[in-house]
Formats: C-alpha cells, structure tokens, sequence
C-alpha cells in the first residue's frame, strides 16, 4: 500500500538528506566519529556534531544488501529478510509481566523462560525479542548470558541481541556461534543474530549504542536502524516532518555500519507514533501510526532495504482498546510490507508489560495475517460451475465434496474460538477471549517440548557463561 504520492516520498527524502548535509547527527561514541571521519563525513570534534553529504548515503546504499538471512543452531528455523518475505518477533524489553491469575509483577527469569517456550510453541513467531522481560533478581551486568542461553536452550529460534555497548553484542554472537558449533569467521559469513540500534531521538547516536552497532557490523550480524521518534516530544508533531527525521538517522546509521564493513546487513527500522498531547503518554495503534508504518515501507523500498516496524497498542489490559489497537498498528505493519515485525506478540501497556494473554490473542491475530499473506488460488476448479452445480435450492455448501476437499486449508480455526453449542458455553461460564486465552497459555506450557541440544554444546555453553560472568563481576560488560 501506498500512502505518499512520488512527489511526497521525494520531498522527505530530499529533507532528509537536507538534514544530514547541514544539521548533522550526533555522535556520542569517538571511535565512530573516527571511522565516519575516515570516510569522509565532517565530525565536529566539540559537539560530537557529523554532518555527511549525498554521495556518502549513495555510497553507502550501493553496498547494502537488499535481504539477508538468520541462521539459527536448527538450519531449519533460518529466517530471510527483505523481498517477499514477512516475520513476526516475541515481545522484547518490557519490565513487568502480568496473567491473569498472578496479577502484574517485575520480570524475572521463570518467567522470562515460559515466554521463550510459548515463542517456540506457536508457529507465528520467527524471532526472539531482545529480553522478553528483564530478569531484575538477575545482575544487570550480566544478566544477558543467561537469557542467551535460556534463547538457545529453550528454542531453537533466531533471536536478538542486545547492542547496548559491545560486551553484549559479542556475548550473543559468540554464544550463538557455539550453539551452531561454528566459528566467529563463519557466522561472519552467515550471520546468526540480530539487534536493533535504538537512536535516542532527536539525532542523536548515544555511545552504547554506537558501539554495539560497531561490534555487531565489524562481525557481519545484521542491524536494524530504529529512530524513535514519537510525534509531539522526539519528533515535529506532522508526520511530514517526523519521517523526514525518521529518514535522516536512518539513513545515518546506514552509512556508519557500511563504513565498518561494507555489505553488513542492514534494516530500516521505523517507530513512528504520536503522543496523547494532553498528557504526553506514548500512543500506539492510532491513525497516525498506522500510515507511518505504511509510509515507513515505501522509503525503505526507494532504498531497496529490509523493513522493519513494530506491532504496539497503549492499552494497559488485554482488552478490546489493546485488541484494537493492535489490530490498527498491525495492518500499518502489513500493508507496509514490514520484513520484520517487532513485538508481535505480548506487547502490552505501552511496551512496560509483557502479557501471557495478550501473546495469546496476538498470536491468533498473526495467524490471520499469515493467512492474508498466502496467495489467492484462482484455477478452473475455482472458476468452474461444478462447485454450486451440485447445491440444490434449499442445500447449503458444508457437505459439498468442493467445501470439504478445501476445508483444511481455506478456512481459519481462531485459538479462542467460540464455535460451541450454547450447553458448553454454559459449562464453560461464558468465559470472554482474554479467559480463555489464559487455558491456552497454559495449555501450550504443559505441551511444550524443549529442542534436543547436543550435550557438548550445552556444557560448552555453561563454561562460555561461567567465565564471562568472573570477567564481568559487577562491573558491565
């Protein structure tokens, strides 16, 4: 879908580089400013100021990839980004979880772990997220390892790195490394992890991020340029204008990962929304965030590069606000073309929770999509008169040989259906789909069966932890 005419999509496109060529963006890591000195960009050694031209953003998208791919330590999970094709990822960062039977809590690893099993279980979801909860009874410094090793243990899915200073970002690509049983050199070559690189809009690279954007690039794992610009308070409050600031920090963080490695994989992140201007509050899910997330998709195609956005609500409840909300940001994402959608599933409360229930009723919204997103079959059983020929007036289509041959494939069984007589409806209390969904979470749990790893990995990986954890202590890694 396309929302911007020719004439607009140039317009942000020419204000963005605008932007780049005389504002600049700021750069807080020196090492960076460095290496975009090195090649060629005007670093302003006082303010952390760079201002690069044209020729550098041309340059840069030259060498680019158009898709790429995640292998995981199951070649079968491999995942590509870019062209035709669509992914969804597990809720990443919040800091609280909530069920509804255990109420709202602080994340923690149990919990964190269930999360990793359901994203294994279910069939719409193709990533790990970047810390589903935060384990916060874990040390901060050195909590990454675990919920690395709970990734692999426990799934045998991609998942994402966190990027917040190298040490992190090397973790996960060392650890994913091991659990392929391959070397840094060759998942140089096929990468296996990915991370987001969060500009702290407006135009600003703070140095974490800045580093581990240098670490993943410098060892060929993909990044994903994100820009949070929330319209009203990091971004002008016009869509206009916040793509055009999108667009620029973007396109930066494109150039300065093609200036660690040229041909690193790279994608275009998008996380524009707006604010509730009476209380400043995020808000996700509105008109607005839904044309940027289509908007999003026609710049990152005129750049030829993998998209990624993001599947948010601002409801504080698995609810109909949540429901619908997430529905709205979610055909934004789709009719985008997102290669990557961003907490798909378990998003809650503005990104602050991570909900069991709501994963459950995401899912069953992903898998709608996914059925959207199958071509349509037009053949000449389609087309011909054999199938309503054999209906007689008064019949009906359930027991036409046409109906049942197709049945298996055509029609969508929902996770939290309600087709049941009105007896069982009785039994059952008339429990509304959110109840239900927390039977399904439950479900799945005792079902769940975890991946086989290989026992050598899994000590390898034990002795990989025990070690980093004695290098970083208390300090960060």
């Amino acid at each position: 879908m396309e929302v911007l005419t020719a004439d607009q999509l140039e317009g942000i496109h020419l204000t963005s580089l605008r932007i780049l060529e005389e504002l600049g963006i700021e750069l807080r890591s020196p090492r960076a400013c460095e290496i975009m000195r090195a090649a060629g960009a005007k670093v302003d050694d006082a303010s952390g100021m760079v201002c690069i031209d044209r020729g550098l953003v041309e340059q840069a998208l030259a060498t680019a990839p158009r898709s790429f791919t995640l292998t995981p330590r199951n070649p079968a999970r491999q995942v590509t980004f870019g062209a035709n094709h669509v992914n969804f990822g597990l809720v990443a960062g919040p800091p609280n979880v909530h069920d509804r039977e255990r109420g709202r809590r602080s994340g923690n690893f149990a919990d964190y772990c269930d999360f990793i099993r359901l994203a294994h279980y279910f069939n719409a979801i193709h990533l790990l997220g970047n810390q589903v909860c935060a384990p916060i009874e874990l040390p901060a410094g050195s909590r990454h390892l675990d919920t690395y090793r709970a990734n692999i243990r426990y799934s045998d899915l991609a998942y994402h790195v966190s990027a917040i200073g190298a040490g992190r970002a090397l973790d996960g690509i060392r650890m994913m490394a091991i659990g392929r049983g391959i070397t840094l050199e060759e998942i140089a070559v096929s990468p296996g992890v990915i991370t987001i690189i969060s500009v702290n809009s407006p135009r600003r690279f703070d140095e974490g991020m800045s580093e581990g954007l240098l670490a993943m690039a410098a060892h060929g794992q993909p990044v994903v340029i994100t820009p949070f610009t929330l319209m009203g308070a990091m971004a002008p409050v016009s869509l206009a204008a916040a793509l055009a600031q999108q667009n620029a920090e973007a396109l930066f963080g494109v150039v300065l990962a093609q200036a660690v490695r040229p041909g690193t994989p790279v994608m275009y992140g998008a996380f524009t929304s707006n604010v509730d201007l009476r209380s400043g509050a995020p808000a996700f899910g509105t008109p607005e965030n839904a044309k940027a997330n289509v908007a999003s998709g026609q710049l990152a195609r005129r750049y030829g590069l993998p998209y990624r956005t993001s599947n948010a609500s601002a409801s504080n409840a698995a609810d109909a606000q949540g429901a619908y909300e997430t529905q709205m940001s979610l055909w934004g994402a789709i009719l985008g073309h997102a290669n990557l959608v961003y907490h798909a599933a378990g998003w809650q409360e503005g990104g602050l929770t991570a909900s069991f229930e709501k994963l459950i009723l995401d899912v069953e919204m992903l898998q709608l999509m996914m059925q959207f997103l199958e071509p349509v079959r037009v053949d000449e059983a389609e087309l011909g008169f054999e199938a309503i020929r054999g209906v007689k007036t008064g019949g009906h289509f359930f027991g036409e040989p046409h109906t049942l041959e197709r049945y298996e494939h055509a029609f969508y069984e929902p996770l939290v259906s309600n087709w049941q007589s009105y007896e069982n409806w009785q039994i059952a209390g008339g429990h509304d789909a959110t109840e239900r969904a927390t039977g399904i979470w439950k479900r799945a749990l005792a079902e769940y069966e975890e991946p086989p790893l290989d026992p050598a990995i899994a000590a390898a990986l034990d002795d990989y932890v025990v070690r980093r954890r004695a290098d970083i202590g208390d300090g960060e890694p």
